[in-house]
């Protein structure tokens, strides 16, 4: 991910896919299985941490078949391949897709001459707009031209139609098979097991909660979109196609926010330094930077985190954030190694690195940070503390191995400090003279502008989430007639495109999310009702950051997720802070 010599970088690949190799064939050791359920039975001196380890282990052997006969195992095996290799087909064919259209400039009118000036041309002068997302949002976001905005949003949803929508209805019928090879009744229970929703029945709750409470808000954005799209286009009707585009036309007129301007008040070296300041005072922790460490890059530095009252060593860190050739394309932490308590009571100190593709200085500049970054930032750093925080004894519950739905909890809150003024005050200057914090209307603009228009941009996402949801716990659903009929009633009327289906080009469906989209709404509705309920009136209050650390970041995996926030929060985790947050910072 990191490495600069390109022959490291094949080699490590290769490494880990005969690691992966490894510990599937470790996962299906019938004999291990049985020691280890042996053991589980007897029960004896275990503490709870522990009981939670084994049983966590036997579950590990079970979801890949220990338990089941040769047959069914070797059945197991086979649908596990085919499904792999459906997963790989369904996104090659997105990857693939080289469809294009064509337009004359005239009805590309409102784009950015820039775009237009990256744009081939055919033998007849026409520009050649693709359906990859770099043109798609783009033209969806500014072209002026409704019919436009209609036939590129149309031709985006009709990508891979025919063949994507074969392949996923083959991958559902094959994922409930292998479920129920296991146990399980269908795909999303199976899924959902090692998630904090544990059932489809808590995920459709939780969708419909959350839609139900944003109807008023998502009704009245839709009806502010409709009156602009009337003036500017009279009575044509308001399409799907026409939600960004609407969407950032009010906001540029609700607030003047230039990010190009905003973007002048966040150097990288003065960013740092305040967010390692905002992580050092909220949770107790010191950041010591090691000088001339072993590293595999100049740009590279590592720092030790030491507690701030005992001076204990408590892990250390890589920070890896500069761009260049060859490097991991995405922001991220990765656990270089874990912590863990052994039989003396020795801990082994946790590592982690923190990657992103930040622009370096130029002529002598410190680089400046997009805002999209300085929350990145945040959210990522939070990451790190959650994994050098960690005082589980296991290895398995270090850090970061949490539940599926509660590990961007802590990242998600974090990056409330971001709209805060306060916070933002400590990171940011202006380049040319950093005595000048970012001005306090530019903060309120953020903070409205995250905001804007939620009700109908967590709409549209649920829709997906649902989408997901309904194919994975149940059988032999028509996708194309649960889109046309699920769509306006989520979407407030708002018909289907003709000819579309999002379902053939939306890739959580095909891998990686396939019965848990919805996690990302979880995480950051509850993010919100942690942050509300504890550092809202306070952002800067230790009490409640070395709180978090103890009892949300210190456990790590090694106690239920839910009962880890009740015991924080004092009550069960609500959605009410985020429907108000949302409400209160809306345009409407």
């Amino acid at each position: 991910m990191v490495s600069v010599n390109d022959d490291v970088r094949k080699a490590s690949a290769e490494a880990e896919r005969k690691l992966d190799d490894h510990f599937l064939l470790c996962r299906k050791r019938e004999d291990v299985y049985r020691v280890i359920k042996a053991f589980a039975e007897r029960g004896e001196w275990l503490s709870p941490e522990a009981k939670r380890y084994v049983k966590y282990l036997m579950k590990d052997f079970e979801r890949h078949g220990a338990n089941l006969t040769l047959n069914k195992r070797e059945e197991l095996d086979r649908l596990r391949t085919r499904i792999d290799e459906l997963n790989m087909q369904y996104i090659q064919n997105l990857n693939e897709d080289s469809s294009f259209l064509l337009f004359s400039e005239s009805e590309l009118a409102g784009m950015p001459a820039e775009f237009i000036k990256g744009l081939k041309k055919d033998e007849n002068g026409k520009l050649r707009v693709t359906l990859k997302s770099w043109h798609v949002s783009p033209v969806l976001d500014h072209c002026k031209v409704g019919a436009t905005r209609k036939v590129v949003a149309g031709a985006h949803g009709q990508r891979c139609g025919k063949e994507n929508l074969f392949i996923l209805e083959n991958l559902v019928r094959l994922r409930h098979k292998y479920a129920r090879l296991l146990g399980y009744s269908n795909y999303s229970d199976y899924a959902l097991e090692s998630k904090m929703a544990k059932s489809s029945i808590k995920v459709f709750e939780f969708l419909e909660d959350i839609s139900g409470s944003l109807t008023d808000l998502a009704t009245e954005e839709l009806n502010l979109l409709k009156d602009f799209k009337r003036k500017e286009e009279g009575d044509s009707p308001f399409g799907i196609e026409d939600l960004l585009y609407y969407m950032r036309r009010v906001e540029e007129q609700k607030f003047d926010l230039d990010l190009g301007i905003v973007k002048q008040y966040f150097p990288v070296k003065l960013v740092l330094s305040g967010v390692f300041k905002i992580f050092q005072d909220l949770f107790g922790l010191i950041f010591e930077e090691i000088e001339e460490a072993e590293v595999w890059h100049g740009m590279v530095r590592l720092f030790s985190v030491l507690d701030f009252t005992s001076r204990e060593l408590l892990g250390y860190f890589y920070l890896d954030i500069f761009s260049r050739q060859g490097k991991y394309g995405h922001a991220c932490v990765v656990a270089l190694q874990n912590s863990y308590f052994s039989s003396n009571g020795n801990r082994q100190i946790p590592v982690a690195l923190i990657m992103s593709q930040v622009q370096k200085q130029v002529d002598g500049e410190d680089g400046l940070l997009r805002f999209s970054e300085v929350v990145s930032l945040f959210h990522e750093f939070m990451h790190v503390v959650h994994h050098i925080c960690n005082r589980a004894t296991f290895s398995r519950f270090s850090g970061l191995r949490v539940d599926g739905d509660f590990v961007e909890i802590p990242g998600r809150m974090m990056e409330n400090w971001c709209y805060q003024s306060l916070s933002l005050k400590l990171i940011s200057g202006f380049h040319q003279d950093i005595t000048k914090p970012i001005p306090i209307d530019m903060c309120r603009s953020l903070k409205k502008r995250r905001d804007s228009f939620s009700g109908l941009k967590l709409k549209q996402e649920i829709l997906y989430c649902l989408i997901d949801q309904v194919i994975h716990s149940n059988d032999n659903i028509d996708i194309v007639e649960l889109l046309k009929n699920l769509h306006p009633k989520v979407m407030l009327g708002l018909p289907l495109l003709e000819g579309t289906n999002p379902a053939t080009c939306f890739p959580r469906l095909a891998i990686g999310y396939e019965a848990a989209s919805y996690s990302c709404i979880w995480s950051e509705v509850f993010a919100a009702d942690v942050f509300a309920s504890k550092f809202q009136d306070d952002i800067l209050s230790q009490h409640a950051g070395l709180q978090f650390r103890n009892k949300v970041l210190a456990p790590g995996g090694s106690k239920d997720p839910s009962e880890i926030l009740s015991d924080y929060l004092g009550r069960e985790p609500s959605i009410q802070a985020f429907i108000e947050c949302k409400t209160r910072n809306s345009l409407i």
